[in-house]
């Protein structure tokens, strides 16, 4: 029997809660275990964009962290994982994370991640980018991190928002090789 594919999932404060969330259900669907860890910054953001119960949050992963359980076992490299994705991804987390300074269990993951040289991605959310920023993701990306932006694509015709939210959600999934059918696939123009 093989083992159920493992992905940690980290949110942070910054807007975009959603993508997070969006993340944990589709891979409930997917039959994925997700292992979550939610910034203190983050709950506010929740509670605020989505006027959720962080309890209610926490109920879409396997299992849920404490941002300040820095001896949990997504901490560690032994912890065997597909990769790690933070949706959305603050500037503050990810200085955080280029810079090695891990104050909380959600960098402290991202920068297992890198070392165990497992499939980061950071879905950053903020505009615009000082070159400060664009160092720091430079530096992350030399590092082998995946800087994905969640980014609506238009040739897929969202209807709604949330056919925005699933395509970059789908695009995010396919980055850490997870299968997936959230939204329609480009096939080419064709020849009618």
């Amino acid at each position: 029997m093989s083992e159920k594919q493992k992905l940690i999932i980290g949110i942070s404060g910054a807007s975009g809660a959603i993508y997070g969330i969006r993340l944990l259900e589709a891979c409930r669907n997917l039959e994925i275990e997700t292992h979550l860890v939610i910034s203190k910054a983050a709950e506010i953001t929740i509670h605020h964009e989505l006027k959720m119960k962080i309890s209610d949050v926490k109920a879409l992963s396997d299992t849920a962290y404490k941002a300040a359980d820095i001896g949990a076992a997504i901490a560690s490299g032994s912890f065997r994982n597909c990769g790690m994705v933070i949706a959305p991804c603050s500037i503050r987390t990810m200085s955080e994370i280029a810079t090695g300074t891990t104050s909380s269990l959600l960098t402290r993951a991202a920068d297992v991640a890198l070392k165990e040289r497992r499939r980061l991605v950071l879905m950053l959310r903020e505009t615009p980018l000082h070159s400060g920023h664009l160092r720091n993701l430079t530096a992350l990306s030399d590092m082998g991190a995946i800087i994905a932006p969640p980014v609506p694509a238009f040739y897929t015709h969202p209807q709604s928002i949330d056919d925005i939210i699933n395509h970059s959600v789908s695009r995010t999934l396919d980055l850490l090789q997870i299968d997936n059918d959230l939204t329609k696939r480009w096939t080419g123009l064709g020849t009618n």
